[in-house]
């Protein structure tokens, strides 16, 4: 929500950091916004950051568990019928939301962070000490290690 409520304010921090970042390299990279209306920016880019939380799904978790239930008792469903695509699929917080490729992970606790397991299994776990303060070195240096793993899915 601070995102969206503040979208003119997230562009122009991103223009002033690309000057201030790049330098003169700056002219070599462009960024381009969907509407020039102030107001409604929306940056035009290839990636997509999602901002969770540890509250982030518990309750389409809850949801899911009673429509399940519900089914179960209605007699449309037996238990042994829920498996991880039956509840993939009662999970309305998945819908539309893309297995993660790469997670930043801060602090020292090693955790799934409340991903189900078959979203991650394929996502790179990058640790970094805290969210207070992140440099943009930190950052590039996260996407950098990012860019060298090298997934071989059982070969």
């Amino acid at each position: 929500g601070i995102f969206k409520r503040n979208n003119a304010r997230l562009m122009d921090e991103i223009l002033k950091q690309q000057q201030e970042l790049l330098g003169l390299d700056c002219s070599k990279y462009t960024v381009e916004f969907a509407n020039q209306d102030k107001a409604a920016q929306v940056l035009n880019c290839q990636c997509t950051l999602n901002v969770l939380s540890p509250e982030d799904g518990k309750a389409d978790i809850v949801k899911a568990a009673q429509d399940f239930c519900q089914l179960v008792s209605q007699e449309q469903k037996i238990y042994t019928d829920l498996d991880v695509n039956g509840l993939n699929n009662l999970l309305s917080s998945t819908n539309g939301f893309p297995d993660p490729d790469l997670v930043l992970k801060f602090g020292p606790v090693d955790s799934t962070l409340g991903f189900l397991p078959w979203h991650i299994r394929l996502t790179e776990i990058v640790s970094l000490p805290s969210h207070l303060n992140i440099s943009y070195e930190d950052f590039l240096s996260a996407l950098h290690h990012y860019a060298a793993c090298d997934q071989r899915w059982g070969k």
